[in-house]
Parts: structure tokens; sequence; C-alpha cells
């Protein structure tokens, strides 16, 4: 399988609010940047959604090293969180319903077709390549204001 590195972000200016979402995928040097938004949507969804689509983008299972500076997204896949919910009709240990339910299976379909390694990074920081999903995400909830 082919290794790609995936790096995303979410913003939004306000929670809720206009929302943004960036993606870089990496493969053997050559990079593809996705960006998108949503006019009322909170960060957290932006930051699921930019997973999301940067899965989406990929046309074959590969191992996919995964970057974000999300923690709900991080370990909501690496500690599993959100196949606990699931199987639990998306309520979370304490009963309380599991938020963004609709993206979390969206987004359980998706890993499980590929080989996923997850990486937490400090969000605003020194990695460039989350940078630069910031700014595109920045950029997309701007041009919804």
């Amino acid at each position: 399988m082919k290794t790609v590195t995936l790096y995303t972000d979410g913003a939004c200016s306000g929670n809720p609010g206009p929302g943004g979402w960036g993606a870089i995928l990496a493969f053997q040097g050559i990079e593809k940047e996705l960006s998108g938004g949503e006019s009322s949507t909170t960060n957290n969804r932006m930051e699921l959604t930019a997973v999301i689509e940067g899965l989406s983008a990929l046309k074959e299972p590969c191992v996919v090293e995964l970057y974000s500076d999300s923690k709900y997204v991080i370990d909501g896949l690496s500690k599993g969180w959100a196949a606990g919910w699931q199987k639990n009709g998306w309520r979370k240990a304490d009963k309380k319903p599991a938020l963004n339910p609709d993206l979390w299976e969206k987004l359980l379909e998706l890993t499980a077709i590929h080989q996923m390694r997850y990486h937490w990074v400090k969000g605003h920081a020194d990695n460039p390549k989350n940078n630069r999903c910031d700014e595109m995400a920045v950029s997309e909830w701007q041009k919804l204001k």
C-alpha cells in the first residue's frame, strides 16, 4: 500500500459561526491542498470535515499518516472513543449523546478502508503543514462572513 501523509485543520469564527477546513495530502513529494467551509458550524465539525475530505480524496486503500491539532479527532479515533459511541447508539460513557454522529459515522467508514496512524501536533506552533491548513481554514470562513 502507498503511504500518504494527511495534515488537517478546522477553524470557526464563533462557535457556532462561519467555519472552514483545510487539508494537505502529501505523497512522494507531491502535495494537494483541499479546503472548504460552511456558513454556520462548529470548530469540531470543521476538524472532522477536514479529515473526511482528505480521506475521501484517496482513490485506493493507503497507509495514512494523519496529523491534526485536534485532540477531539485524534483521541476520538486512536483511543476508540468514536467506535464505542457508535456501538452504544451514539451515546458516550456518561449516557449523554455523542456530538456530530453524522460526521463520526462517515469518518469511521473512511478510516476502516485505510491503515491509519494518528499524530497529534500542537496547533499554531512549529509544524508548517498544520499552519498552512489553519491558513486555508481561516481563509474559508472569512469568505463566509
